[in-house]
């Protein structure tokens, strides 16, 4: 059984929470054990900067963090904890919509709870290909340039 919530704390940018949790639900179907939990806050840049700070000890917001609760066997529980405010930022950067800047924001985020990690330009690769395979399942094209290099990695 799956569980998914999701939490819009914030009002700099309308969410679709509809078309979130259909993309949430197919990852969950490809990418995640049998029995997962999984909670989605959007939030603002003041409450993702406390966390980055509490969590991981950077100062400043960032644009998007995962948290893994637990994962035993089949059961996974995890959080994602994205920023609208950074999303508005930097979507005019790669000529997307803020919406679309966001749901790459949690696609990234899922995919590290499924185990993806992007420490290495193989890991990198793999990853972004993964972020843009899913993006485009559902009509958006990827457009951070090292997202569309990592889907022409995958096709290799």
């Amino acid at each position: 059984m799956n569980n998914i919530d999701i939490a819009n704390e914030q009002t700099a940018l309308p969410v679709d929470e509809l078309r979130l949790r259909e993309i949430v639900e197919a990852m969950v179907e490809d990418e995640f054990p049998a029995e997962t939990h999984l909670s989605l806050a959007v939030v603002d840049d003041a409450t993702i900067a406390r966390l980055h700070e509490e969590f991981l000890d950077e100062p400043g917001p960032t644009d998007v963090l995962s948290f893994l609760l637990e994962q035993e066997g089949d059961h996974l529980d995890g959080e994602v904890v994205a920023s609208a405010e950074t999303a508005l930022r930097e979507a005019p950067r790669y000529g997307w919509s803020p919406a679309e800047e966001l749901l790459l924001y949690l696609v990234h985020g899922l995919l590290h709870l499924a185990g993806y990690d992007d420490e290495t330009a193989a890991q990198q690769a793999a990853m972004h290909g993964r972020e843009a395979e899913i993006l485009a399942r559902f009509g958006i094209t990827a457009r951070h340039q090292e997202v569309v290099e990592g889907l022409e990695e995958n096709k290799k």
